[in-house]
């Protein structure tokens, strides 16, 4: 009698602690968006899930290899800034003679998103100049110029093409 006294309470405390690591769970781990497709707040949503935040960043390797040999430069990225009003490309110089067409004053840079349909620009500003680095390359260090993106046209997740003079790298992911 005891024994199945003993046996019960152990049971009923195994059951309690299952029962909280499950809650604990849940509150962790809410509902899938599938579970809340049906939802009224998930209908409006509905349009925005058209863009995928789940693209690959990066470029493939031989697209890499390509811009590495050729332009001298690697580590093309183009992020979303100052709450999307500013759409920034940076890339890494590894060979300094072949990079220098990327830093041309007299090449002007254009960011074109074709599913926006729009082309950015890199603004000028009356006191500071283009917002670019137009200096000599050097090898190893990373540059950067910032695109005007008046009016959020260009939006995370979409693939955009940046021209500067005779480069080109198509296909590159808005972070």
């Amino acid at each position: 009698m005891i024994l199945a006294r003993a046996s019960l309470g152990m049971t009923r405390m195994v059951v309690n602690v299952v029962l909280a690591n499950t809650l604990l769970l849940c509150a962790a781990f809410p509902p899938s968006s599938a579970a809340t497709a049906n939802s009224p707040a998930a209908a409006k949503s509905a349009p925005s899930a058209a863009r995928s935040r789940n693209l690959p960043n990066r470029l493939p390797k031989r697209a890499n290899m390509y811009y590495a040999g050729y332009w001298g430069v690697d580590s093309l990225n183009v992020k979303w800034a100052e709450s999307g009003e500013i759409i920034r490309f940076t890339y890494r110089v590894l060979d300094a003679d072949k990079a220098k067409p990327l830093n041309d004053k007299k090449a002007e840079p254009v960011l074109i998103d074709p599913q926006a349909g729009v082309k950015l620009v890199v603004p000028v500003m009356e006191k500071v100049g283009q917002l670019r680095q137009s200096s000599t390359p050097e090898a190893g260090k990373s540059y950067w110029m910032a695109f005007s993106n008046s009016g959020r046209r260009v939006k995370r997740g979409d693939r955009v093409n940046v021209v500067i003079g005779g480069f080109q790298a198509n296909g590159l992911v808005v972070e």
